[in-house]
């Protein structure tokens, strides 16, 4: 399926889809889970849906048609009965334009290139509240998607509050994201709320695997793990040239200070990874078994102490990941820190070799 394909839906959602259509009844929805499973897929398949004109007026909601003139309108991102509001930085990885853009006159004078926002601010909320005062064109209704949600920033939530408490006429919302205690209380007590679970591991596996150019059904599995079951993540992890056969290895290569591969990587990626590993090493510290890495590549952990401190660690560095770091110095940085907290402490009164 391709990205721009929006009537396709990913064969994980098709049935959680026909559930939610039956079961979702409020005037605002607010779907939440895994980033990595196809939330804004999902979020506009409901939007098409309930927008979809095949079916009369008053019948149940089905999945749409894929067929009639609301559906093809979707298709060309031209409905008039249809808002999407994205981060200027998703729109095009999500393969959409949103239909509030800011105005490009804020960008300091021509020649400079404005970086894309992250946020979702309150002009593009501001904007919702306006188009949800005008009738259907249509006359079917009018939906409004805010994905990721948690990307409003405060003044865009509460300009939003009033509009989702007290919608006019027809219109319904949905809102996606993966962060729920990100938004504010007053805005998740207004939706009903909806997950979308982690898919079935076989059906994600042979999805991925049909993603990948020679891959073997195990290479699937281990990236799928790798990604901690969410399918199209652990499709990005592998387009961005994570190995299949190289994942296994990477905590003993860790230990060994050998780990020169990781230094090509993204610092996001990096990052994330060593916080995996840090994971797996605290669950078998803890007694538990392991969720992204097999168990038998994995060597002995560290005290839960010692892994508790580097995940502090690693969460500081997380959260700047995104900054122009010296990104071959923080790498080796990090990489020296966990050979350190990984490698066997000498019992106590015989010094270290």
């Amino acid at each position: 399926m391709s990205e721009s394909d929006h009537a396709a839906l990913w064969p994980w959602l098709q049935q959680p889809l026909v559930e939610a259509l039956g079961q979702l009844h409020s005037h605002a929805v607010l779907l939440h889970g895994p980033v990595g499973v196809g939330q804004f897929e999902f979020a506009l398949a409901l939007a098409r849906s309930w927008l979809c004109e095949a079916a009369a007026p008053g019948q149940p909601f089905q999945p749409a048609c894929g067929r009639c003139t609301s559906c093809h309108l979707i298709d060309a991102g031209s409905h008039p009965d249809l808002v999407v509001i994205l981060p200027q930085a998703l729109q095009a990885s999500l393969g959409w334009q949103a239909a509030t853009e800011e105005s490009e006159s804020s960008d300091g004078g021509a020649g400079k290139t404005k970086k894309l926002s992250q946020e979702i601010k309150v002009d593009a909320i501001r904007a919702v509240v306006q188009f949800a005062q005008h009738t259907a064109s249509r006359g079917r209704a009018k939906v409004v998607l805010v994905h990721p949600a948690e990307r409003m920033n405060l003044i865009a939530s509460n300009t939003l509050l009033k509009t989702l408490e007290e919608p006019p006429g027809q219109v319904r919302f949905v809102l996606s994201g993966g962060a729920l205690d990100q938004l504010l209380p007053t805005v998740r007590s207004r939706c009903q709320a909806w997950r979308l679970p982690l898919p079935d591991a076989d059906v994600a596996a042979g999805w991925l695997q049909s993603q990948m150019s020679g891959a073997s059904a195990e290479d699937a599995r281990v990236l799928l793990a790798a990604a901690g079951g969410q399918p199209l993540t652990a499709r990005d992890r592998q387009q961005l040239g994570l190995d299949a056969r190289y994942w296994p290895r990477i905590p003993d290569d860790l230990l060994k200070g050998v780990a020169s591969a990781l230094t090509q990587w993204p610092l996001p990626l990096v990052v994330e990874t060593l916080q995996k590993v840090c994971h797996d090493l605290a669950c078998v510290a803890a007694g538990g078994g392991p969720r992204f890495f097999p168990a038998s590549s994995l060597p002995a952990a560290p005290d839960l102490d010692v892994l508790s401190q580097w995940a502090q660690e690693l969460g500081k560095v997380s959260r700047h990941a995104e900054h122009p770091w010296n990104q071959g110095l923080k790498v080796e940085t990090l990489l020296l820190q966990a050979r350190a907290v990984m490698r066997p402490r000498a019992p106590r009164g015989k010094p270290r070799l």
